[in-house]
């Protein structure tokens, strides 16, 4: 199986049948027992990661899929380590509560890789137009609130200062590439400091920091939290609002109105409230903006979404009373 990375040159070993057969009987325990059946890349970033399923079938003849996250700069043993202490203590496949992470179930230096079985069910984004809806948003507020009170200490911390300066970083890259908008887009940063600057940080706890709809796998009435490579100390606020602004962002470009989902914003954010008090809301507004204002940046990475970071542009003023000149 031909596939090249300089940055990952054992890529190659890892999509081998033979050589995945023979690491794996003798570093993944519940793989002892299993051939190949099937390899494929789920996706690949060149030079820095790449995410490869792996479908076995043990003797008895059952298949035993497994995900292996490969870091071009090391071995992501905090993440597993991360999945393992919450698998054990109460998000594992059976939690009385329906929420769950995968099962982390080995780690091969070697090829830099970590491995978890794959879940079955859709991401949360496949949810967003059905009638039912507001029970996975409530579900979603239990999962974050769930997270936030595990108790696992993370190893960095990320404060409204870290996103103001990646504000401060990406903005200037978007006066660049649309120069006619370096007026608003400067009084966009300026709001978003003072924004910043006046947002209460009530309380700080381990955070998803990445969490929208993609990261939320939905299994009838179970849910499981995917991607904690991010998972640091921060404001359970900001999970909240950036899940909130993603959904806005998603909305504006699938219908041209980022209130679409209004009612499972509300539903989300009343669950989140019931649970934590409602210190919260002035920081899960604040995040969802300064969120908006961030993916500002991220339309102008992708061709089919360039045509929206002006509506974009519009929300983030509109959010942040920012009024135009006549």
């Amino acid at each position: 199986m031909g596939f090249s990375d300089s940055k990952m040159p054992f890529l190659s070993d890892a999509l081998d049948p033979l050589q995945v057969e023979e690491c794996f009987h003798r570093c993944v325990a519940i793989a002892a027992n299993c051939r190949v059946q099937k390899i494929q890349v789920i996706r690949h970033k060149l030079g820095r990661r790449c995410l490869i399923e792996y479908e076995l079938i043990n003797d008895a003849g059952k298949i035993i899929t497994l995900i292996g996250k490969v870091r071009a700069k090391g071995t992501d043993f905090h993440s597993y380590e991360l999945q393992k202490s919450l698998w054990q203590s109460g998000f594992s496949d059976d939690s009385p509560d329906g929420i769950s992470v995968p099962e982390p179930v080995g780690v091969i230096p070697e090829w830099q890789m970590w491995l978890q079985r794959q879940v079955a069910g859709k991401i949360a984004t496949q949810f967003l137009s059905q009638s039912n809806s507001l029970f996975p948003a409530k579900l979603i507020a239990e999962a974050a609130h769930k997270l936030h009170q595990a108790n696992i200490i993370p190893r960095r911390s990320h404060t409204i200062s870290d996103e103001l300066r990646i504000l401060h970083e990406r903005i200037p890259l978007v006066m660049q590439q649309y120069p006619q908008w370096q007026e608003r887009l400067e009084r966009v940063l300026t709001a978003s400091d003072y924004l910043g600057e006046n947002t209460p940080e009530p309380k700080s706890c381990g955070i998803h920091r990445d969490f929208y709809p993609d990261q939320v796998i939905i299994n009838n009435s179970r849910l499981y939290l995917i991607d904690l490579d991010l998972y640091c100390a921060g404001n359970p606020a900001l999970d909240i609002g950036n899940f909130i602004a993603h959904l806005q962002e998603y909305s504006l470009r699938t219908f041209g109105n980022f209130q679409v989902f209004q009612d499972y914003e509300n539903a989300l954010i009343t669950r989140f409230i019931e649970l934590t008090g409602n210190e919260f809301l002035p920081a899960i507004q604040a995040y969802n903006t300064l969120t908006l204002v961030r993916h500002l940046h991220i339309s102008t990475q992708f061709t089919e979404r360039r045509a929206f970071t002006e509506r974009l542009l519009n929300l983030c003023e509109q959010r942040l009373k920012i009024t135009h000149d006549l």
